[in-house]
């Protein structure tokens, strides 16, 4: 099912207006046009998880430096000026195209575990955004070259995250269009399935051969999903982000629904070991074929309003095909 979903919910239509408006005549850099906000806004005190940063007016040179902040910031109609790559490809998701930016216009500034301070500073950023689970021991190195923001977690609070970043671009009453429109969207998805709260979904997810992730209720996924209003398997009733489980346990995975994804080229080594084996053919959810491939990138990795749509366009094509 990679690569399914054509944009149909009104989050994706809200972003890509915001981003066409927030373009300059040539295309490039994105400004506060149609934003509902002027370069003439003054200065925002901004509370975030590190303390508090003085933003002047509209940032138009933004720096991103985890996948949830390159998603929310597309999606409120801005294209960064840099971006980190994940450790497992020099590329950008695919899917931020489809949101109306052209990832040539985004410069390389490290990865998600290692930012490249000098890269950063290349740029003259009037704003960097990031989170305090990945970056807090560089807070300060950070605020040094431009004023900072962090939200306090990742995946759960992505809704939360999308308020904070649109606090710091004085973006926020784009920020409540999206949260609306996503809210909305995911009712109407959610009846496709009858009864949702009747569906047990189970979230998987393979890194390496060691080990098996299910994602409980306090990661991305999990949040998207409950706005849809599914249940969850008793193993990921939880607040965690994952919890693991050795391969040969993977029968912990089932569910009346089950999703899966590979993060690079080891974790699509481990799936395929994993999915042929009796295991994993022997879950109900495989026999009933109710077990579906999906993208990481759009999964796992967007962690913001642009993903949430992705899911959800990927859930509304599997009610189509009536296996709900």
């Amino acid at each position: 099912m990679q690569g399914i979903g054509r944009y149909r919910g009104g989050v994706l239509a809200v972003a890509v207006g915001l981003v066409l408006a927030g373009c300059g005549a040539d295309g490039g850099e994105a400004t506060s046009s149609g934003a509902g906000s002027s370069a003439a806004a003054g200065t925002r005190t901004v509370e975030h998880a590190a303390g508090t940063t003085e933003v002047e007016g509209t940032p138009e040179r933004v720096v991103v430096l985890d996948t949830g902040e390159l998603d929310a910031v597309l999606a409120l109609g801005v294209t960064p000026v840099g971006a980190v790559r994940t450790s497992v490809s020099d590329e950008l998701p695919a899917y931020i195209e489809d949101a109306g930016a052209d990832p040539a216009d985004i410069a390389n500034v490290g990865t998600i575990a290692e930012p490249d301070l000098e890269a950063i500073a290349a740029l003259t950023p009037d704003l960097i955004l990031s989170n305090a689970v990945r970056h807090t021991d560089i807070y300060d190195q950070l605020s040094a070259i431009a004023p900072t923001v962090f939200a306090e977690a990742i995946g759960e609070t992505w809704q939360e995250n999308l308020r904070l970043a649109g606090e710091a671009l004085d973006r926020s009453e784009a920020a409540e269009e999206l949260l609306a429109a996503h809210a909305e969207r995911a009712a109407e998805v959610g009846a496709l399935f009858g009864d949702p709260a009747d569906t047990e979904v189970s979230m998987v997810r393979f890194l390496d051969g060691s080990a098996v992730r299910l994602y409980g209720e306090g990661s991305f996924i999990g949040a998207v999903l409950a706005d849809v209003g599914f249940a969850r398997p008793e193993l990921q009733r939880t607040g965690e982000t994952f919890v693991e489980v050795a391969p040969e346990n993977i029968g912990e995975a089932d569910g009346d629904l089950l999703f899966h994804a590979s993060y690079g080229e080891e974790g699509q080594a481990a799936a395929g070991q994993v999915t042929a084996g009796g295991l994993w053919t022997g879950l109900s959810a495989v026999q009933n074929g109710r077990a579906f491939e999906v993208s990481d990138d759009r999964w796992f990795l967007a962690i913001g309003p642009l993903g949430a749509s992705l899911v959800l366009d990927d859930l509304e094509e599997i009610a189509g095909r009536s296996v709900g």
